[in-house]
């Protein structure tokens, strides 16, 4: 079967992003490519071929190989952003609300020179107004926690038209929750 060039571009893209996955993961575990393979139960020039993209391993050898560095191959959802004016600004809605871990959930931020401690009730409540009026795409991915944002969305002072726009994400998150408003 032959694959078109869009397709093979497709296909190398992923194999160098595995190869960056796996090669995270050694260096993580502390361990080198001889220790890892051996412990993975594959040959250093394989694991070689897909650190480097040129090799795609199955998605068992794949989970083979992260398990044997402490990690494991986990699914994800992705998360769009949609840019929505209002007010005179612009400002941006992700599809769906997700979780962070703890430490980014409850770490520091710094958002337009201020300095916020989301560990902090009041702080949290003030770094999410700033977040959701003007947060940034990645701004918003690194430190907005859907249960958090669920939790202190009565006492957010939010513009209308924002409110109107993350209101069902929060809603959604609500009903999956079972927690009544």
């Amino acid at each position: 079967m032959v694959s078109s060039p869009m397709e093979a571009a497709h296909a190398a893209f992923w194999a160098q992003r595995g190869g960056q996955l796996f090669k995270q993961a050694r260096h993580a575990a502390s361990m080198n490519q001889r220790v890892l393979a051996s412990v993975s139960g594959t040959s250093r020039t394989t694991l070689s071929a897909y650190e480097h993209g040129r090799k795609s391993p199955t998605l068992e050898t794949a989970g083979r190989i992260l398990d044997a560095a402490g990690f494991r191959l986990a699914l994800e959802a992705k998360v769009e952003f949609a840019a929505r004016a209002g007010g005179g600004r612009t400002f941006h809605v992700p599809s769906r609300l997700r979780r962070l871990p703890v430490g980014a959930a409850l770490g520091v931020v710094r958002l337009r020179e201020r300095v916020y401690d989301l560990a902090d009730r009041q702080a949290r409540r003030a770094a999410y107004t700033v977040l959701l009026c003007e947060g940034e795409p990645q701004e918003l991915l690194d430190h907005v926690d859907g249960v958090l944002l669920v939790e202190l969305w009565g006492e957010l002072e939010l513009p209308a038209e924002i409110r109107a726009e993350w209101g069902p994400l929060v809603e959604e998150a609500r009903l999956e929750a079972g927690v009544m408003n």
